[in-house]
């Protein structure tokens, strides 16, 4: 149990996808302008990735012995396909929501962080449930930096800054000091 709590946190905030690893930018940038938005990506993000390690320990276990050349493009296969099950489920479901995501929903499909997840958990040699705990703690590393910085964005929209600093300026300056505060977690847990 002790090493699935390691896994899990090592992969929210100590090994944190998007403000560790830098996968992720392009929605942590695009969408990370309103909390609820940011909020919805993240769930989407999550559950997307919870499909993916699925997929990947599936193809890692039954298929890719077989074939082991085909894992990337086998990844990538299953990323797509889930991502149109995704957004096909929610266009029905919350076309609100589909509306508000625009076309940051498909871009799910060439996220880094989800291609990431799939290549990270087959060379750290995770089973089934060390996968699926270790997808839900990227998940929701990826969901936790989207919506801090949706947050501090919101913020930084309410507050006297300079003219020249407003912009994509200040949103550099905030994801930097996100990546600096999630590294002063390194030591307090197992990094998975």
């Amino acid at each position: 149990m002790g090493s699935y709590i390691g896994i899990f946190m090592g992969a929210l905030v100590i090994n944190n996808f998007t403000l560790s690893y830098f996968l992720g930018l392009c929605p942590f940038f695009g969408v990370s302008g309103r909390v609820t938005t940011a909020l919805r990506l993240g769930l989407a993000n999550i559950f997307v990735m919870l499909i993916t390690a699925f997929c990947a320990w599936a193809l890692n276990t039954y298929v890719l012995p077989y074939a082991p050349y085909l894992n990337i493009i086998s990844y990538i296969l299953v990323i797509a396909s889930t991502v149109q099950f995704v957004e096909m489920v929610i266009k029905k479901l919350s076309p609100e929501l589909f509306r508000a995501l625009g076309i940051f929903l498909p871009l799910i499909t060439t996220n880094c962080a989800i291609l990431g997840l799939a290549i990270f958990m087959t060379n750290k040699g995770f089973g089934l449930g060390q996968g699926l705990v270790y997808a839900l703690g990227a998940g929701g590393g990826v969901t936790l930096a989207l919506v801090l910085m949706a947050g501090l964005r919101e913020e930084a929209e309410l507050s006297d800054i300079p003219s020249m600093m407003r912009g994509t300026a200040m949103n550099l300056i905030i994801a930097g000091l996100l990546s600096l505060a999630f590294m002063g977690f390194a030591g307090l847990f197992s990094a998975g």
